[in-house]
């Protein structure tokens, strides 16, 4: 539980029970992600529009198995390993209805907006039609690198990659490097733009062999550009090295404005595609995953303890810890 900015401990609560509607699933596995680390700083968005508060449980990339349903869901999710959607929409307002409940205005979302408890607990309790069923070919490690691996799915989808295309992923991490999986397995040329050496030999260490930083990036032709940096300065270098009539796909969020001159989007005939969440992509994630066309786990750098995570979210790297941007969190 995040209470303050700066402050997170392990805190007894009640057991949940599912609502109508609702199962509570058993967390087996639980990611941290960036969104975590900024609700720990206190620099998250949603705390200043008074979408989040503290206290604050956390956890929106997680696999579980469901141990409890509620009215009106079907007994048969019961013992059913799954991953779930961090976005919840109201089921009632026009963008729901035509299937965007990620952008519903009055949309939860799972551990990060309107005060819906998160996953790194022991249990967890969400809706039924958030749930997406896991098969055995995803273990649970996978299962929670599904969320992320959505995002970075519904990014190369954007970026509408054709066999032989050459990409750029600006920013090394884990959405980065999983957008320049999936990339990959498109049939792309994939290169990425790197922070440093380490970066650069953790990304050549999965097989990416093009991997640069801003003074060695070679002055090649890119198809498409995948901005998945946290960098206010690299949107606009994305609009500057595409092709003329490429894509951007926008998915790294800065914490101050990234400011992008339009004239150059027209005058480039360029399509911008904006990626705010996984929700749309989670189904193809997991059959990618189960198919073995893209393999998450490298990314995982250690799995800890719940106790664990409080030194995890202040920046301490335990002991024996890989190089990957990923922790997870065991339950």
């Amino acid at each position: 539980m995040i209470t303050a900015p700066g402050h997170a401990e392990v805190q007894e609560v009640d057991e949940p029970a599912p609502a109508a509607g609702e199962v509570v699933v058993d967390v087996r596995r639980a990611g941290i992600c960036g969104t975590d680390l900024e609700f720990f700083s206190g620099e998250m968005a949603y705390l200043h529009s008074g979408h989040a508060a503290y206290p604050m449980r956390i956890g929106h990339e997680w696999a579980g198995t469901v141990s409890a349903v509620g009215a009106g869901v079907d007994p048969a999710w019961t013992g059913r390993r799954v991953t779930g959607d961090t976005m919840l929409g109201c089921g009632e307002c026009r963008r729901c209805q035509h299937g965007r409940q990620h952008v519903c205005e009055r949309r939860l979302e799972l551990g990060i907006r309107g005060g819906k408890p998160g996953a790194i607990a022991e249990k967890v309790a969400t809706t039924v039609a958030s749930l997406h069923r896991l098969p055995d070919a995803v273990d649970d490690a996978m299962g929670a690198l599904v969320e992320p691996g959505g995002n970075a799915f519904r990014a190369v989808q954007g970026a509408a990659l054709q066999p032989g295309d050459r990409c750029l992923v600006l920013g090394p991490g884990t959405i980065g490097l999983l957008c320049a999986m999936f990339a990959r397995a498109a049939g792309a040329e994939v290169h990425l733009l790197a922070r440093d050496e380490a970066s650069t030999a953790f990304a050549r260490s999965l097989g990416f062999d093009d991997v640069w930083t801003e003074a060695q990036l070679p002055g090649l032709p890119w198809d498409a550009v995948v901005e998945a940096s946290n960098s206010p300065q690299l949107p606009a270098r994305a609009l500057e090295l595409v092709e003329p009539g490429g894509r951007v796909v926008y998915i790294g969020l800065a914490g101050t404005p990234s400011l992008i001159d339009t004239r150059d989007l027209a005058l480039k005939d360029v399509t911008a595609v904006g990626v705010l969440s996984a929700s749309p992509g989670l189904a193809g994630t997991i059959d990618a995953y189960a198919a073995g066309v893209v393999d998450p786990r490298p990314l995982i750098a250690a799995t800890v303890a719940l106790d664990d995570l409080p030194a995890i979210l202040a920046g301490t790297r335990p002991p024996g810890a890989g190089p990957g941007p990923k922790f997870h969190v065991a339950l």
